[in-house]
Protein backbone atom coordinates (compact mmCIF):
# COMPACT_ATOMS: atom_id res chain seq x y z
CA UNK A 1 0.00 0.00 0.00
CA UNK A 2 1.15 3.66 -1.35
CA UNK A 3 1.10 6.62 1.38
CA UNK A 4 -1.17 9.54 0.29
CA UNK A 5 1.88 11.46 -0.61
CA UNK A 6 3.75 8.85 -2.79
CA UNK A 7 2.76 9.78 -6.32
CA UNK A 8 1.22 6.61 -8.37
CA UNK A 9 2.33 6.43 -11.99
CA UNK A 10 -0.55 7.41 -14.70
CA UNK A 11 -0.93 5.55 -17.86
CA UNK A 12 -2.93 6.86 -21.10
CA UNK A 13 -4.06 5.09 -23.89
CA UNK A 14 -4.34 6.74 -27.64
CA UNK A 15 -5.26 6.19 -31.30
CA UNK A 16 -4.73 8.00 -34.49
CA UNK A 17 -5.97 6.86 -37.55
CA UNK A 18 -5.38 8.75 -41.34
CA UNK A 19 -6.45 7.50 -44.71
CA UNK A 20 -3.98 7.42 -47.35
CA UNK A 21 -4.01 10.94 -49.89
CA UNK A 22 -5.73 10.41 -53.13
CA UNK A 23 -3.26 8.90 -55.76
CA UNK A 24 -1.20 11.31 -57.62
CA UNK A 25 -1.05 13.56 -54.71
CA UNK A 26 2.02 15.39 -53.34
CA UNK A 27 1.53 13.96 -50.12
CA UNK A 28 4.78 12.24 -48.99
CA UNK A 29 4.86 9.35 -46.17
CA UNK A 30 5.95 10.26 -42.73
CA UNK A 31 4.92 7.71 -40.49
CA UNK A 32 6.94 7.35 -37.04
CA UNK A 33 9.39 10.38 -37.15
CA UNK A 34 10.53 8.99 -40.69
CA UNK A 35 10.14 10.00 -44.13
CA UNK A 36 9.12 7.18 -46.30
CA UNK A 37 10.45 7.93 -49.67
CA UNK A 38 8.52 6.21 -52.68
CA UNK A 39 5.29 4.87 -50.50
CA UNK A 40 2.29 6.96 -50.70
CA UNK A 41 1.44 9.64 -48.21
CA UNK A 42 -1.30 10.10 -45.81
CA UNK A 43 -4.02 12.90 -45.70
CA UNK A 44 -4.23 15.18 -42.74
CA UNK A 45 -3.40 18.57 -41.78
CA UNK A 46 -0.28 18.12 -40.00
CA UNK A 47 2.41 15.76 -41.95
CA UNK A 48 -0.61 12.84 -40.57
CA UNK A 49 2.14 10.92 -38.79
CA UNK A 50 -0.10 7.96 -36.92
CA UNK A 51 2.54 6.93 -35.17
CA UNK A 52 3.07 10.17 -33.44
CA UNK A 53 -0.05 11.27 -33.31
CA UNK A 54 -0.83 8.48 -31.05
CA UNK A 55 2.26 9.20 -28.99
CA UNK A 56 0.85 12.82 -27.81
CA UNK A 57 -2.71 11.52 -27.25
CA UNK A 58 -1.58 8.60 -25.31
CA UNK A 59 0.43 11.26 -22.87
CA UNK A 60 -2.18 13.82 -22.89
CA UNK A 61 -4.27 10.94 -21.48
CA UNK A 62 -2.23 10.19 -19.11
CA UNK A 63 -1.13 13.74 -17.54
CA UNK A 64 -4.98 14.62 -18.08
CA UNK A 65 -4.87 17.45 -20.02
CA UNK A 66 -7.11 16.70 -23.55
CA UNK A 67 -5.92 15.23 -26.29
CA UNK A 68 -4.22 15.91 -30.14
CA UNK A 69 -7.61 17.85 -30.94
CA UNK A 70 -7.49 19.78 -28.00
CA UNK A 71 -3.91 20.86 -28.09
CA UNK A 72 -3.45 20.92 -31.87
CA UNK A 73 -6.38 20.88 -33.48
CA UNK A 74 -7.06 21.12 -37.10
CA UNK A 75 -8.27 24.61 -36.60
CA UNK A 76 -4.87 26.03 -35.78
CA UNK A 77 -3.26 26.86 -38.88
CA UNK A 78 0.33 27.40 -36.96
CA UNK A 79 0.03 23.15 -37.31
CA UNK A 80 -0.64 22.72 -40.72
CA UNK A 81 1.62 20.78 -42.27
CA UNK A 82 3.65 20.34 -38.97
CA UNK A 83 5.75 17.26 -38.70
CA UNK A 84 4.86 14.53 -36.15
CA UNK A 85 7.81 14.86 -33.93
CA UNK A 86 7.58 18.23 -33.77
CA UNK A 87 3.80 17.90 -32.51
CA UNK A 88 5.43 15.14 -29.71
CA UNK A 89 8.04 17.40 -28.76
CA UNK A 90 5.52 20.30 -27.75
CA UNK A 91 3.13 17.58 -26.21
CA UNK A 92 6.31 15.91 -24.45
CA UNK A 93 6.86 19.86 -23.12
CA UNK A 94 3.23 20.30 -22.10
CA UNK A 95 2.98 17.19 -19.83
CA UNK A 96 6.26 18.12 -18.04
CA UNK A 97 4.97 21.48 -17.80
CA UNK A 98 1.76 20.08 -16.15
CA UNK A 99 3.64 18.64 -13.73
CA UNK A 100 4.60 14.89 -14.63
CA UNK A 101 7.38 13.27 -15.73
CA UNK A 102 7.48 10.53 -18.32
CA UNK A 103 8.41 7.50 -17.86
CA UNK A 104 8.12 5.58 -21.75
CA UNK A 105 5.53 5.09 -24.59
CA UNK A 106 4.75 1.88 -26.14
CA UNK A 107 2.78 2.72 -29.98
CA UNK A 108 1.99 -0.28 -32.87
CA UNK A 109 1.23 1.12 -35.87
CA UNK A 110 -1.65 -1.31 -37.55
CA UNK A 111 -1.52 -1.02 -41.64
CA UNK A 112 0.30 -2.76 -44.30
CA UNK A 113 2.84 -0.09 -45.42
CA UNK A 114 5.41 0.91 -44.85
CA UNK A 115 7.15 -2.12 -43.69
CA UNK A 116 9.03 -0.87 -40.34
CA UNK A 117 11.22 -3.73 -39.55
CA UNK A 118 14.13 -2.45 -41.32
CA UNK A 119 14.00 0.91 -39.45
CA UNK A 120 12.58 0.33 -36.47
CA UNK A 121 15.69 0.91 -34.50
CA UNK A 122 15.82 4.71 -36.89
CA UNK A 123 12.15 5.11 -35.84
CA UNK A 124 12.43 4.26 -31.90
CA UNK A 125 15.37 6.92 -31.75
CA UNK A 126 13.85 9.41 -33.45
CA UNK A 127 10.34 9.62 -31.22
CA UNK A 128 12.62 8.90 -28.21
CA UNK A 129 14.60 12.21 -29.09
CA UNK A 130 11.24 14.21 -29.53
CA UNK A 131 9.47 12.62 -26.92
CA UNK A 132 12.26 12.84 -24.25
CA UNK A 133 11.93 9.27 -22.83
CA UNK A 134 12.20 5.82 -24.51
CA UNK A 135 9.40 4.76 -26.83
CA UNK A 136 9.39 1.64 -28.37
CA UNK A 137 7.50 0.58 -31.21
CA UNK A 138 5.90 -2.62 -32.90
CA UNK A 139 3.70 -3.25 -36.09
CA UNK A 140 1.27 -4.91 -37.42
CA UNK A 141 -1.51 -6.04 -39.99
CA UNK A 142 -4.90 -6.83 -39.95
CA UNK A 143 -4.75 -9.48 -42.49
CA UNK A 144 -6.83 -8.07 -44.45
CA UNK A 145 -9.63 -6.83 -42.48
CA UNK A 146 -10.76 -3.31 -42.14
CA UNK A 147 -9.55 0.01 -44.23
CA UNK A 148 -6.13 -1.22 -42.51
CA UNK A 149 -6.54 -4.47 -44.69
CA UNK A 150 -7.88 -3.12 -47.54
CA UNK A 151 -4.71 -0.87 -47.57
CA UNK A 152 -7.30 2.72 -47.60
CA UNK A 153 -5.00 4.25 -44.49
CA UNK A 154 -2.91 3.17 -41.41
CA UNK A 155 -3.35 3.47 -37.58
CA UNK A 156 -1.39 3.58 -34.53
CA UNK A 157 -2.11 2.67 -30.94
CA UNK A 158 0.18 3.85 -27.60
CA UNK A 159 0.29 3.28 -24.53
CA UNK A 160 2.08 6.33 -22.49
CA UNK A 161 3.17 6.28 -18.52
CA UNK A 162 3.95 9.12 -16.74
CA UNK A 163 4.75 10.06 -12.91
CA UNK A 164 3.21 12.97 -11.25
CA UNK A 165 6.41 15.04 -9.87
CA UNK A 166 6.37 15.59 -5.97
Amino acid sequence: MTSPSTPLPRVGVGTDVHAFAPEGSDRELHVAGLHWPGERGLAGHSDADVVAHACCDALFAAAGIGDVGTHFGSAEPAWAGAAGVVLLAEAARRVLEAGFEIGNVAVQLVGNRPRLGARRAEAEAALSAACGAPVSLSATTTDGLGLTGRGEGVAAIATALVVPRP
